[in-house]
C-alpha cells in the first residue's frame, strides 16, 4: 500500500504567514546557523543526517524554511518582467525546496519513528504549513502571473512535460481556492487548517489504540493450534513487555497468525473485537466525531470550490474521472464477486461443520481460522510450511535480483548512511552501466513508534536542476515478523507479496527520470499509482523468480516444485470473499465522500454498505471506519477504489510480460520507459497505451482472480 506524500511543489501550495525571523544578530540566529536541517548535508549522496538532528530543531527549521520560501515567492510575484513559463511556472516549481526538505524529514519520521514529543511538534507544525500553503495558493498576484502564462499556452513552444507542469500548476491554484472571493478564501483557510489537525489526530488515535492493547496468555492450553513460530514470537513479545507467558498484540505479525491458527474461539473473538473496534470506544482515542468532522469539512471545501461532493473534487484528477464511474465500476465488481464469494463461504461453512463447528453461521473471527485449515487440506499448504523458505534477507535479495533481470539494477548495501533507527538498512542503487540511480532505505519491523501497514515514501524526489539529474532517496516501510531468539525473520507468503508490492512503488520512485519533481516518480493520479506496485506482486507466483530467493533458512534447499505449484494453485483461494472485503472498503469510502453528509453515524454508514456486500453476521461494537487510516489519515479519500482499478491495469500489464517472457528485457524496457520513468509527465491512459499498445481490458483481472463461476 502507498500513503504519505511529501511537500512537493504543488504542496508548496502549502503556506502561511508566520512571524518573520529577525534579521538582527542574536543567540537564536546563531543557533539557527547550526541547525543541521538547514545546512548542506555532508553525508553520502546528501542523505539526511538523522544522527545530528534533535527534535527541538524541527520547528525553528520549518519557520526559517518558510521565511525562505516566502522570499522566493515574493521574488516571483514582484518580478518586473512579463510573466513567462521560466520566470513564473518553473520558478514556482523550484521555490520552497528547503521547506520541502525539512517537512519531508519530519513527516517521514512521524509515520515510521514517532514519539509523543514528535507528535506534539507535528501538531504545532501542521497548521503553520497549512497556512503557508494557503498563502501561496490564495496569492492573487501569483495566480494572475500563472494564469497569464496559462492563457498563452498554445502560443508557447513547450514540450509535453512543460505543458503538463503548466496545466498542473494552473489547476493546482484553481483547485486550492485561487478563484474564490475574499470572504470565501478565509473560509477555505479555516477549513484546511481544521482538516490538517483532524487528520493528524485520527492517525494518532489509531496508533495509540494499536499500541495500548495486548492479549496476555498465561495458560499454555490457550495456545492450542498455534505453530511454534507464533508461540515463540509471542513469548519474545511478553519478555520485552516484562510479562510472563505469551503476549499477542494488534500488530499484523501478531494478530494475523493468531486469527489463522488459534483453536480457542473465545480468544479469537476477543482479539478480533479489539482490532476491529479501534477508535470506536467513546474514549480519548475515539475517532467517530473526527470522521464526522472530516467528512463535513471535505464536503464544505468541495462546495466552496464549486464541486458537488468531495468525490467530485478528488476524481476530477483521476483516470476514473467521476464518482458515477467509480460507483459503476465497484458495482460491476460486486456483481462478479458476490456469487463467487457466496459459493466459497458455503463451501467453508460446510467444511467447518464437518470439523465440529456447531453454530448456524461462521462469524468473522472464524473465517481466517477455518479458511486456513481448508486451504491446508485442499493444497497441503500453510504458512508453517512456507515460512522457512522466506527468510527476510533472502526475499530482499530476491526482489533485488528480479529488478536486475528486468531493469539491470544492482543494490549495494552501505553502512555509512545515517538512519533514523538501527534496524533500517540502506543501499546505493546503480543502473546496468554502473551509474548511480538512487538511495534505497528498507525498514521492515514493527515498533511502537511506527504506524501499522506498509508504505513507500521519498525523502528526496527526482528532478533535473541546473543541468544535474538529482537522484531520489526512497523509503520502503513495512511491519513484518521479527526475528526471535532462535529463528531469523521468516515471512508469511502475504508478507512476501507485501514486500514486492512496496518495492514496486520504490521502483516507480527510483527509476523516475523527469525534469520536474512535482511530476516525478509517484506523482501520478491516485488510480494509476498502484500499477507499478501491484504488477510487481505477480513475480511472487513465478517459479523462476521463486527459485531465486525461496530457500530453506536452515538447509539452503530451494523451494521444491510441488510447493510452487501449490502456491500457484491456491492463488485464487477464497478470492471472491477477498474481493468483497476490498470492495466493502471502497464502497464505504465512496459513501462517506460521494454525497452530501447526512449526519449518519459510523454504524449506520457501514450497515448500509454491509447490506450490499457483507456475508457475515453483524458484530455489535465494531467498526472499521474508525481505523480506516487510508481515507481519514492518508491520501486515499474518495480514492480507495484505486486498488481494484489498478488491479485491472496490473493484470492486463502482466499478461504482456507473460506473452514476452517474465524476464524479457524488451517488455521490461517498455514498462520502464513508458510507466516507471515517466511519472506524471503525461496522462496515465496515454502512458499505458504506449506501453501496451491499447487500453487495458478487465478480462485479465477477472481471469486471474477466478471471478467466474
Amino acid at each position: 500500500m502507498f500513503t504519505l506524500r511529501k511537500l512537493t511543489q504543488t504542496a508548496v501550495l502549502l503556506a502561511a504567514l508566520t512571524p518573520p525571523i529577525s534579521a538582527q544578530p542574536s543567540p537564536e540566529k546563531a543557533k539557527m546557523s547550526e541547525n543541521p536541517l538547514l545546512q548542506p548535508f555532508k553525508t553520502p549522496h546528501e542523505t539526511v543526517p538523522f544522527n545530528l538532528i534533535k527534535n527541538d530543531q524541527y520547528l525553528p527549521a520549518l519557520q526559517e524554511a518558510m521565511a525562505m520560501g516566502r522570499k522566493e515567492i515574493d521574488a516571483i510575484v514582484n518580478n518586473p518582467a512579463a510573466p513567462t513559463f521560466e520566470n513564473t511556472v518553473v520558478a514556482l516549481e523550484h521555490a520552497g525546496q528547503m521547506l520541502n526538505r525539512v517537512s519531508s524529514v519530519l513527516f517521514n519520521l512521524n509515520s515510521a519513528e514517532t514519539s509523543p514529543e514528535l507528535q506534539k511538534i507535528v501538531r504545532e507544525a501542521s497548521p503553520l504549513l497549512t497556512e503557508y500553503s494557503n498563502d501561496i495558493s490564495l496569492n492573487e498576484k501569483l495566480f494572475k502571473r500563472i494564469k497569464t502564462v496559462y492563457d498563452q499556452r498554445d502560443k508557447l513552444k513547450l514540450d509535453g512535460e512543460d505543458r503538463m507542469l503548466l496545466d498542473k500548476s494552473y489547476k493546482g491554484f484553481a483547485r486550492n481556492g485561487a478563484n474564490l472571493k475574499d470572504g470565501d478564501k478565509d473560509k477555505f483557510r479555516a477549513i484546511n487548517k481544521e482538516l490538517s489537525q483532524a487528520s493528524l489526530q485520527f492517525g494518532e488515535n489509531v496508533l495509540n489504540e494499536t499500541n495500548e492493547y495486548m492479549l496476555e496468555v498465561t495458560d499454555e492450553k490457550d495456545l492450542a493450534g498455534l505453530p511454534d513460530f507464533v508461540r515463540e514470537a509471542a513469548k519474545s513479545t511478553a519478555k520485552k513487555k516484562g510479562k510472563t507467558g505469551w503476549v499477542f498484540t494488534l500488530q499484523a505479525p501478531s494478530y494475523q497468525p493468531f486469527m489463522q491458527y488459534a483453536d480457542n474461539r473465545d480468544l479469537r473473538k476477543k482479539l478480533f473485537i479489539a482490532f476491529s473496534s479501534r477508535g470506536f470506544h467513546n474514549d480519548k482515542n475515539d475517532n467517530q466525531q473526527i470522521i464526522g468532522k472530516l467528512v463535513q469539512l471535505r464536503y464544505d471545501r468541495a462546495k466552496l470550490l464549486g464541486y458537488q461532493t468531495h468525490a467530485d473534487f478528488i476524481l476530477e484528477e483521476s483516470m476514473a474521472g467521476s464518482p458515477e464511474k467509480v460507483k459503476q465500476f465497484l458495482s460491476e465488481l460486486v456483481g462478479y464477486s458476490k456469487p463467487v464469494a457466496e459459493k466459497q463461504l458455503a463451501e467453508l461453512t460446510n467444511y467447518a461443520r464437518e470439523h465440529g463447528f456447531k453454530d448456524e453461521r461462521l462469524e468473522r473471527w472464524d473465517y481466517n481460522y477455518y479458511s486456513e485449515k481448508l486451504k491446508k487440506e485442499k493444497y497441503a499448504l500453510d504458512d508453517e510450511i512456507l515460512k522457512p523458505y522466506f527468510k527476510l534477507e533472502n526475499v530482499i535479495d530476491g526482489v533485488f535480483t528480479i529488478a536486475n533481470k528486468l531493469y539491470g539494477l544492482t543494490f549495494k548495501e552501505r553502512k555509512d548512511i545515517p538512519v533514523y533507527n538501527p534496524e533500517v538498512k540502506t543501499y546505493d542503487v546503480f543502473d546496468q552501466n554502473g551509474k548511480f540511480l538512487a538511495v534505497f532505505y528498507g525498514d521492515y519491523f514493527p515498533r511502537e513508534g511506527k504506524r501499522s501497514g506498509a508504505w513507500m515514501n521519498d525523502i528526496q524526489g527526482q528532478k533535473i536542476e541546473n543541468g544535474v539529474n538529482v537522484r531520489p532517496q526512497i523509503v520502503n516501510v513495512c511491519n513484518f515478523t521479527r526475528p526471535t531468539e532462535t529463528k531469523p525473520s521468516l515471512l508469511s507468503f502475504n508478507e512476501v507479496t507485501t514486500l514486492f508490492h512496496e518495492f514496486g512503488h520504490g521502483l516507480h520512485g527510483m527509476l523516475a527520470n523527469g525534469k520536474y519533481e512535482s511530476l516525478s516518480g509517484t506523482s501520478v493520479y491516485r488510480d494509476f499509482v498502484e500499477l507499478p506496485s501491484q504488477v510487481m506482486e505477480n513475480w511472487c507466483y513465478d517459479p523462476e523468480a521463486l527459485k531465486l530467493f525461496a530457500k530453506h533458512y536452515q538447509t539452503g534447499e530451494v523451494i521444491p516444485n510441488d510447493l510452487i505449484e501449490k502456491i500457484r494453485a491456491s492463488q485464487n483461494f477464497m478470492a471472491g470473499l477477498a474481493n468483497l472485503t476490498q470492495l466493502r472498503y471502497g464502497l464505504v469510502d465512496m459513501y462517506w465522500h460521494g454525497g452530501a453528509p447526512k449526519g449518519e453515524t459510523v454504524e449506520q454508514v457501514e450497515s448500509h454498505v454491509d447490506s450490499l456486500v457483507n456475508l457475515f453476521p453483524k458484530v455489535e461494537g465494531v467498526a472499521f471506519s474508525t481505523a480506516f487510516s487510508h481515507i481519514f489519515a492518508g491520501g486515499y479519500s474518495a480514492g480507495y477504489y484505486s486498488y481494484k482499478w489498478s488491479e485491472v491495469l496490473d493484470a492486463d500489464a502482466f499478461e504482456f510480460f507473460k506473452e514476452k517472457g517474465l524476464s524479457n528485457r524488451e517488455a521490461a524496457d517498455k514498462f520502464r520507459k513508458n510507466v516507471l520513468e515517466k511519472g506524471g509527465t503525461e496522462k496515465p491512459m496515454e502512458l499505458y497505451k504506449k506501453f501496451r499498445g491499447r487500453e487495458p481490458s478487465p478480462q485479465a483481472m477477472l481471469r486471474r482472480s477466478g471471478l467466474t463461476l
